[in-house]
């Protein structure tokens, strides 16, 4: 499910704000409730967890969890039931001074249907299942290889889904008795090549008919250049690979390997992103200025007449005007992207009012 640009902010924000709390001991509760649950159920078993808590042998702790538990149900009795998507729940004491008590109680209801349940009191709060639906829909390629094996997966926001993994057969690098050495080299150069053309069958079947956002590729030695290098890849899907990474490892642990050591290509591609679709703006803007806008007041006109294609809002907007955008673009089937300020292309739509477009037909100035 792809959110909204208004939902994204309010969920980053709600991270944000909760991720700096940090416990002194195991007392920051987080609850989640799955959608359809019965909330008397969930308040229930938090009053039995009061109990237990009284077993705890540190005293503070004890208490902070307690009264953590208490805020939290005496916050999901205000809810006649549980919300359409379920409910995720966080209270703790955040007090900055050890032996003080701030206990405080935050809840959203999630973007994204919750179809399970967690409690558990931690030092930190349980926030990874939120992280993860703020996690980009853009698809990457991965493809890790020497020349023992192969593995090829998509790389969706932090998640790989591993796609097909081959083996070859290309000798070691110690000959047979009785064997020629330039004999042995020509015979591990051409099963070398075999396997290369075999992972390049793999890497065509699993990529060609994904919308790929780019293909990064890695893997120990100088392997994966001579298969990067090599005539094997068919030229549509090499003119989307976006980096090349040494690894030391191969398999799984490449792949993991892989992601971590991208995440710098893979921040930059997202600016990338914005920074194209900004420069194709101005430059649409200086060659003909009927089929762009900007201007907030302008732009929304033409939202309600049905002409934009593609709206362009600044992420400085607040999340009010970002909905009221979105809501009318829906209505026209207009596409929205939200443009961040960390680059030049991002503040000059700032400097233009925040909000600009790109139209379906030309329009001239006196037609507003």
């Amino acid at each position: 499910m792809e959110l909204s640009a208004a939902q994204k902010r309010k969920l980053k924000r709600f991270v944000e704000e909760l991720d700096q709390y940090k416990g002194r001991h195991t007392e920051l509760v987080s609850v989640y409730i799955p959608q359809g649950y019965d909330m008397n159920k969930i308040i229930n078993h938090l009053l039995d967890e009061q109990g237990t808590a009284t077993n705890i042998k540190s005293k503070q702790t004890q208490k902070n969890v307690i009264a953590s538990l208490e805020r939290m149900i005496q916050h999901l009795r205000l809810f006649k039931k549980t919300p359409q998507n379920g409910l995720a729940v966080f209270a703790g004491n955040v007090a900055e001074r050890e032996g003080q008590l701030d206990v405080q109680v935050w809840s959203i209801e999630p973007p994204i249907p919750l179809n399970f349940r967690i409690y558990r009191c931690d030092k930190d709060f349980v926030l990874d299942p939120l992280k993860k639906m703020l996690e980009s829909d853009d698809l990457f390629g991965l493809v890790v290889l020497d020349k023992r094996e192969a593995n090829i997966a998509l790389l969706k926001g932090k998640r790989i889904i591993p796609l097909a993994k081959t083996t070859s057969n290309v000798p070691g690098k110690t000959r047979a008795g009785g064997q020629s050495a330039p004999r042995f080299q020509r015979l591990r150069e051409g099963a070398t090549k075999d396997f290369f053309k075999k992972i390049a069958e793999y890497v065509k079947e699993s990529f060609q008919d994904r919308d790929l956002n780019g293909m990064i590729i890695g893997g120990p030695g100088h392997t994966k250049n001579e298969f990067v290098d090599g005539n094997f890849i068919p030229e549509a899907l090499k003119n989307k690979i976006i980096a090349v990474k040494d690894l030391s490892y191969t398999g799984e642990y490449g792949l993991q390997e892989l992601l971590d050591k991208s995440e710098d290509v893979l921040a930059e591609e997202q600016v990338s992103k914005e920074k194209k679709l900004m420069k194709g703006f101005f430059e649409t803007l200086a060659k003909e200025p009927g089929k762009v806008a900007y201007g907030r007041d302008e732009v929304f006109q033409l939202l309600e007449r049905g002409a934009v294609e593609k709206l362009l809002l600044s992420d400085e907007l607040d999340d009010e005007t970002i909905e009221e955008f979105e809501k009318k673009a829906e209505e026209f089937s207009s596409e929205v992207e939200v443009v961040s300020t960390e680059t030049n292309e991002g503040v000059q739509l700032t400097n233009l009012g925040k909000v600009a477009a790109f139209l379906r037909y030309s329009i001239d100035a006196d037609q507003l």
